[in-house]
This record gives C-alpha cells, structure tokens and sequence, in this order.
C-alpha cells in the first residue's frame, strides 16, 4: 500500500510554516489519540501516520528532501520509514509519545508500562561511506559491515530491587522549608528498572558483546559530500530491551581522476591535437550518465568552453541539474620528427599558419562570464 502525502496527512499546504506543522499535528494527535478512541485500529494508524508526517516536516533537511523527490527520498522502496536513507527506521509508540513532552506539555500519557521508568536507548554508531560522481547522481544502495554492540545470547536481567522495578528512588532532603521530597533515577540501574542477572562469557557488565552486522544502506540521488543519512534501530542495542541506538552514514565524496565537481556543475578537460583542432572532429567524453559525443569545430581555439546543459548533478535546494563544462585545450606536440619540422618552418617561412587574432576572439573574462549568463 503506497504511502499518503505528508502534507495531505495533516491537511496542510507546502507552504505551511513550522508552527502551522506544529499545530496540524497536535489537532491530528488529538483527534486520534488511542485514549480517546480505545480498541479502534483505524485511528491508531492514523495517529501513527500523522506522527511519521510531523517527524519529517518538522525537521528541515528531512523536509527539504522529502519536498524534492517525496518518499523515495527518505529511503527505502516504500518510503520515509522502511530503511536507510533520510529518516529510515521505524516509529514506535514509544517514539510517538515521546513527542507529545514538546507538543503537548507532557498531559498525554500512552506508552504502556510504568512512565516514570526510563527507556533506556542504544548508543548511536558513525560511519564514512564513499561515493563516486555515478552513485551521487543516481542514488545506489551499499551493503556495510558494522561492528556494534548486541545483547549476548543467554542474558537475562532481573528487577532491581532497589527501586522495585520503577527506575526511580524517592529522597527526603531538609530545608530551611520543611522537608522537601525529590525524585531521580535509581542510581542501581541507572533508571532501566533492571540489571543483570546472567552475564554469559565475553559480554560485559550490561550482557552486550560485540558482533559483526551487515547493513544496507538506501542512498539517494543528489547525496553530496557531508550529507549524514540516518539509519534507525541499526547502532548499538540497549541492554534489557530497551531501544536500539541510530547508524549514522557520513558520505565522503571520492575523487574522480577525469571530472570535476563545483557544487552542482561539472568540469573536465579535453585535449585534441592541432590538426584536429584546425579541422574541426567528435570526440567521446565520460558524463556521469555515460559516455557522450561532442562536436569540436573547425578552427576551435585552446581554451574554449562547451556546455552540456543538464548533465551535471541534481540541485539540492531546487529542481534540475547542473551543467558539465568541457575545457577544450589544443596539445602542442613537443617532439617533432624531421619531417613534421619540415613542415612547419615551411609554413613559417610562407607565412601560412600565423596567429592573426581577428579581434573577435574571447578573453578569458569573456569566458568566464559566459558561464554564468
């Protein structure tokens, strides 16, 4: 089942600030609450849905990205929620309620379980990621292994007896008031309401061990360098059931021995011999889309530009793509055979072949302003 438009979710326009978000989804939450519509599966799905929508549009880069190419771009065949990419993992109710302490001042409850325990989180994991030009114009999908903490198989925990399972302790301090009672974490457990009981060899105090994972990673077109792609539920696991931490992908860009990248726009040069330069030829150029076929004309100086229009990257903040650039240089051979030489001192001594600028000729400004008209 493909997913609904965000902004149709919370029947909002695009154009919607991010306090007109903030308030479509407190009047959606509201309206869907599984308080108020106990045993109802229809409305708990929305309430999930409008929640799913609000954690995208209420982030900016989230947003951005959900703006340009909709749900693809959050990773995953079926959108925002189903894998790596922007956004990726899954929502919870857990997740969801937690929202409600900015959006509702914390007068919701929901959850299940004791609230005052705290949810304990996995921590989240780093990683680099290279990409070359292809894979950041179209998107690709990695497979990475990743070394994280998981919980050892065979250990178990048991309520702290501490707090009796609550993850809190109740202290009575004396003022110049009265006595006032303050509440914190159980210092026992950290505020988990558990610790551990069965440790199994090689796992540590918490029953975590380290372990090798693969994990794919959805990348979408137009990823650049420094982008960080968030993959949920795929860091460090928590101990006793709690939930997982985030995977965190840093792209690094690899460099590319022929093109060029200036932000969107790319550049490669391209050398032809002097004759073919005079003569006018097709040469065969790398794009990032494939190879291409170019015109040189006849009488083409050194240093002229080409542009391919569209065959750059695609815009981050806009729609479209950026341009390749083709700098054409003429290669001036620097080892003559006897008879090449021949040739040429008797062009010289004819006066054929002399440089004789026509005054039409553009200078490197001319050049350089060209590209940006």
């Amino acid at each position: 089942m493909s997913k609904r438009d965000y902004y149709e979710v919370l029947e909002i326009s695009k154009s919607a600030s991010a306090e007109e978000i903030k308030k479509a989804y407190r009047k959606m939450a509201i309206k869907h609450h599984p308080d108020k519509n106990p045993g109802d599966k229809a409305a708990e799905e929305k309430f999930k849905e409008a929640a799913e929508a609000y954690e995208v549009l209420s982030d900016g880069n989230k947003k951005a990205r959900y703006d340009q190419y909709g749900h693809a771009g959050l990773g995953g065949a079926g959108g925002g929620f189903g894998g790596g990419g922007f956004g990726g993992g899954g929502m919870n109710m857990d997740d969801i309620f937690s929202q409600f302490g900015d959006i509702f001042g914390g007068h919701f409850g929901g959850g299940g379980g004791n609230q005052q325990r705290q949810q304990l989180r996995g921590s989240n994991l780093r990683v680099r990621i290279k990409l070359n030009l292809e894979e950041m114009v179209n998107g690709t999908q990695k497979t990475i292994k990743v070394k994280k903490m998981k919980m050892a198989p065979g250990a178990t925990a048991k309520t702290c007896t501490t707090c009796s399972g609550s993850g809190v302790q109740m202290k009575v301090m004396n003022t110049m008031f009265g006595q006032m009672q303050t509440q914190t974490h159980c210092g026992s457990c950290q505020g988990i309401g558990k610790i551990a009981d069965k440790i199994p060899a090689g796992a540590n105090a918490q029953g975590l061990i380290k372990e090798d994972e693969e994990v794919t990673i959805n990348i979408p077109e137009g990823a650049r360098e420094g982008i960080q792609l968030n993959v949920r539920g795929k860091g460090n696991d928590a101990p006793f059931g709690g939930n997982p931490g985030d995977l965190l992908v840093v792209v690094e860009e690899e460099v590319d021995a022929t093109i060029k990248r200036e932000g969107d726009n790319l550049h490669q040069e391209l050398y032809v011999s002097f004759a073919e330069a005079a003569l006018g030829t097709q040469k065969e150029i790398p794009t990032v889309g494939g190879k291409v076929k170019i015109k040189v004309d006849a009488g083409t100086q050194s240093g002229k530009i080409l542009r391919l229009s569209g065959k750059g990257l695609p815009s981050i903040d806009s729609y479209g793509k950026g341009d390749m650039f083709v700098h054409i240089n003429v290669w001036t051979p620097q080892n003559l055979s006897p008879s090449q030489r021949e040739f040429f001192e008797s062009q010289i001594k004819n006066g054929e072949m002399m440089a004789e600028p026509s005054g039409r000729e553009k200078t490197f400004f001319d050049k350089v302003r060209d590209l940006f008209n």
